[in-house]
This record gives structure tokens, C-alpha cells and sequence, in this order.
């Protein structure tokens, strides 16, 4: 007799919690995402003409001196998010070492500057291995090189840079960072103007 109405008692939680937390809670979050336009509908990002071009959530790479690069993927080239996850290398590796220092060099050499000055975002990949995002040191970095292979001002692009960089969430978590997909953009947008403007 108890255990039939202990049954009974687990039966009526299942299914109220089942209701509840199967139905009304991803209906009500389903519901909240509708109502942020742009923040729950994916994250594709288009060109001025309509095009999708990226993800705003996902880095891609950017060939050519013309461009901002990204941060390294630990997924493969070409960013591939079938194969999300970092290198699992520890720091005291020497395979990592040797990467880091030859990554270092490459965009020392790359944009001109020393060594010494490449931030740590430009030579290590994310956990994910697909961060879309650079720190605005890094992006500050290429800055030169980008506005001479475009032919713009590099105070120009600097200040494009500024314009882009996104603040700490809750104004403490993480760090300031530059999607690297909407700096390009801009990018385009900004020598667009200067070719119409000349």
C-alpha cells in the first residue's frame, strides 16, 4: 500500500517535471530569444550587399596582408568547427614552445615590429581553437601593415580599430576584444569610402 503510493508520488513528479522543465522552460527561453532581434537568430554575418560571409561566433582565416588575421586555431586550418578543442599541449612542451616561437617570429616579420611585441593572443590558440576574437593590442599591431597594403592612413584604421573593440562583459569578466570578422568588414567599408571619397 505504501509503495503503491510512493510510486504513485514519483509518477506525478515525473511527469510534472517533465512538464515543466521539458515544456515550459524551453518554450519560455525559446520565447525570450524571439523577443532580442539579432541576439538568439544564429550568428551569420552579411556583407553590405546581403552575402553571408562568417560567423560572428566562429573565427575564420583571412589570406593577404590586406586583412586582419586571427588568433591561431588549434582546429585545423580554416577554422573548422567539426574539430573544436584545443592542442591539449601544456606549456612546458617543447613542440609548443618551438610553434610559439616560430609563430612569433612569422608576425614579428609579417607587420615589422620586434618580437618582444607580438601579444600572446597572436601566437596561441584559443581553448576551442575557434575564437573569433583578437585583443585590441593584437589588432593595434596590425594596424600599420593593413593600412599600407589598402593604401589608407594608418590613423585611419587605428581609429577603426578603436571603434570595434568590445568592452568586458558585466564590465569585469574577461578582456576587451576585436571580433575580427566585423573589422574586416568595416575595413571594407572604410577603403569603399576612401576610393569613392578619391
Amino acid at each position: 500500500m505504501v509503495a503503491g503510493r510512493q510510486l504513485l508520488i514519483a509518477v506525478r513528479f515525473l511527469l510534472a517535471m517533465t512538464l515543466l522543465l521539458g515544456v515550459l522552460y524551453p518554450a519560455a527561453i525559446f520565447g525570450i530569444g524571439r523577443l532580442l532581434p539579432g541576439r538568439a537568430d544564429g550568428s551569420l554575418v552579411a556583407d553590405a550587399g546581403g552575402r553571408i560571409v562568417g560567423s560572428s561566433l566562429i573565427g575564420q582565416s583571412f589570406d593577404g596582408p590586406e586583412w586582419f588575421t586571427p588568433r591561431p586555431s588549434a582546429a585545423g586550418d580554416g577554422y573548422d568547427a567539426m574539430a573544436s578543442g584545443g592542442s591539449n599541449l601544456g606549456a612546458s612542451n617543447d613542440e609548443l614552445a618551438a610553434e610559439i616561437t616560430r609563430r612569433r617570429a612569422d608576425i614579428a616579420r609579417v607587420n615589422g615590429v620586434r618580437p618582444e611585441q607580438v601579444p600572446a593572443d597572436a601566437v596561441t590558440a584559443s581553448g576551442s581553437g575557434l575564437d573569433p576574437d583578437i585583443s585590441p593590442a593584437y589588432a593595434r599591431l596590425q594596424a600599420p601593415r593593413v593600412a599600407q597594403a589598402r593604401g589608407l592612413e594608418v590613423e585611419a584604421v587605428r581609429q577603426l580599430v578603436t571603434e570595434q573593440v568590445t568592452g568586458r562583459p558585466l564590465g569585469i569578466l574577461g578582456s576587451e576584444r576585436v571580433n575580427v570578422l566585423q573589422l574586416n568588414l568595416a575595413l571594407q567599408r572604410l577603403a569603399a569610402r576612401d576610393a569613392t571619397a578619391g
